[in-house]
């Protein structure tokens, strides 16, 4: 083989060269890093993350930090357990606690998941229609899910004119489905409204008949008003 030949053969990258890693820049690469950690990292592991030497790291952290408190940020990076890791300041602790209770408090109550349920599975059904299925007025409720937009109206009944009511697509968003056909198989457990209104027409009738025993109607006392649910 000439020396043509082992020249050709030669690799391109000597031994002793390193390649060409490409980088980001450092603050950036660890504010974009640190944005989602879930527990405070060392600069060893944020080094190999930016994939630049540890020192320097430690120096652009020590940076951030003092960047963020001289303006004022509502955070902070604190090294906290040999670890850094991005932390509300205090200052703003009540603020934060507000928005995080009142989030708990915007939680569907029992009665508007029962409710929701109800529409999810009869859509499109009326008020009343909802009312009879749970056995108490859902007026409230359903100006709730309004509100959050997990229901809207879906036109009127031909036969009695009430509005109707179907659920909506951010409904859809929450519960992680792309139709209502995805809904589970509840529907065969729920009463067929027929046999409800049946039902209820019966319980009526048999409430409206005289006591055949005493002479004289006694006295009824005063119907207490129809249940009903407290807003969600």
């Amino acid at each position: 083989m000439t020396e043509t030949d082992l020249t050709d053969v030669q690799p391109d990258v000597q031994p002793d060269e390193q390649l060409a890693v490409p980088l980001t820049e450092l603050r950036p690469a660890l504010e974009a890093v640190l944005m989602v950690a879930d527990q405070p990292l060392d600069a060893t592991v944020l080094a190999t993350a930016v994939g630049y030497p540890a020192d320097e790291v430690t120096d652009a952290l020590g940076a951030l930090a003092a960047d963020y408190s001289e303006q004022g940020r509502g955070f902070e990076l604190r090294n906290v357990a040999g670890g850094w890791r991005y932390y509300t300041r205090e200052e703003y602790a009540a603020v934060v606690e507000g928005f995080v209770l009142e989030g708990q408090q915007a939680r569907l109550t029992q009665a508007a998941l029962e409710t929701l349920a109800v529409v999810a599975y009869k859509q499109p059904v009326s008020r009343a229609r909802v009312s009879a299925i749970r056995g108490v007025n859902v007026d409230g409720v359903m100006r709730t899910l309004l509100t959050r937009g997990l229901v809207e109206e879906a036109g009127r009944d031909g036969e009695h004119g009430a509005t109707l009511y179907r659920t909506t697509t951010y409904f859809l968003e929450r519960i992680g489905i792309q139709s209502i056909d995805e809904l589970p198989e509840l529907a065969p457990y729920l009463p067929e409204m027929d046999d409800l209104e049946d039902e209820l027409a019966e319980m009526a009738a048999s409430q409206s008949r005289p006591d055949p025993v005493s002479a004289e109607p006694a006295e009824q006392p005063v119907a207490p008003p129809a249940a009903q649910d407290a807003e969600a």
